[in-house]
């Protein structure tokens, strides 16, 4: 732990590994994946950013180092939950985060840990210049989370999946 936040990685899946997962194929995930995932990762509650994210790197395989990855705890040599980018930053230079951290895992810093590597990551990057993240109103964990990063409120929109979301957005130097 670093500053009272545990230390995390986000690894990358690659496509065949996603479109397992997807499957609810947990033996397939788990012989192509870079660390161990637990049963959760295969449910049915997650496959659909699965099936998302192996469509995407099919299509567009430079996409596969951007996507949905695996919350990883070094230390403790865990699988905490998934993060990533939507995709690589559009013309705005934009990208947006998403973040979970498993049930059991939660309310021990890991999501500000996880945001806090994609923010690394993404000031790495020269072509990224903005930093989206858009949240359920009534998410206050996500919203705690996001709080002391510095993100400003741009407006809202309509998820097809998750409905009602507020957009925060990060100007990068």
């Amino acid at each position: 732990m670093s500053g009272g936040r545990p230390r995390v990685e986000v690894r990358q899946l690659p496509g065949p590994v996603l479109a397992a997962l997807a499957d609810g194929d947990l033996a397939a995930a788990g012989a192509g994946s870079p660390v161990p995932l637990p049963p959760s990762f295969a449910g049915p509650r997650w496959a659909p950013v699965w099936r998302l994210r192996a469509e995407q790197v099919t299509a567009d395989p430079g996409s596969a180092a951007w996507v949905t990855g695996v919350v990883w705890d070094p230390d403790r040599r865990l699988t905490v939950g998934r993060a990533g980018f939507h995709g690589p930053p559009d013309a705005r230079g934009m990208v947006e985060v998403g973040y979970e951290v498993l049930p059991e895992h939660r309310r021990r810093g890991y999501a500000r840990a996880a945001l806090a590597a994609l923010l690394d990551r993404a000031r790495r990057e020269p072509d990224v210049r903005v930093v989206r993240v858009s949240i359920a109103p009534d998410n206050a964990a996500s919203l705690a989370v996001v709080a002391p990063f510095g993100f400003r409120r741009v407006g809202e929109q309509v998820d097809e999946e998750d409905g009602p979301e507020t957009v925060f957005e990060l100007d990068l130097p």
